[in-house]
């Protein structure tokens, strides 16, 4: 399964504008649910990305977090990225706010997919390259462009 694969053009946003960490869980969280899926799956979605930071920060360093969560629900694997207008805090392990942001949601029984689709984000984002052209993208369209290229590479081979 390729990362690529969980996105689409619309849960790919430039320069959102978001002023604290709960404010970006709770916008990965309405990214992540379709129109069909409602509320309550949303705020389910939401305390799943919740329970994960309580754990200990997604943030891998480097500007880069990947909040991610499981949920017991009948659901296709989905992400989302965001590239932040203004970096955020998101107590990563280097001290250095957050600017790429990965959000995923699986299904509980997805256990060994979810770590093999969390390897594939964190290869992806410990490349300076990628990091770097996700950072100058121009806009929605080519932050898709430069993941779908980087993704379908990473693994592919």
């Amino acid at each position: 399964m390729h990362l690529i694969d969980l996105l689409t053009r619309r849960r790919v946003i430039a320069d959102a504008k978001l002023a604290s960490k709960k404010r970006l869980l709770e916008f990965a969280a309405g990214t992540l649910c379709s129109d069909s899926e409602g509320g309550d799956f949303e705020r389910l979605v939401f305390e799943s990305l919740v329970a994960r930071e309580h754990l200990g920060s997604t943030g891998l360093g480097g500007g880069v977090a990947i909040p991610h969560g499981r949920v017991a629900a009948d659901i296709a694997p989905t992400a989302a990225f965001f590239r932040l207008a203004k970096p955020l805090d998101f107590d990563a392990a280097d001290g250095d706010p957050v600017d790429l942001v990965l959000a995923l949601i699986v299904p509980d029984h997805f256990t060994n997919q979810h770590l093999e689709l969390l390897a594939q984000v964190a290869e992806l984002f410990s490349r300076g390259d990628v990091c770097a052209q996700l950072r100058g993208a121009k806009g929605n369209a080519e932050l898709f462009e430069v993941l779908s290229a980087h993704t379908l590479r990473a693994t592919d081979g």
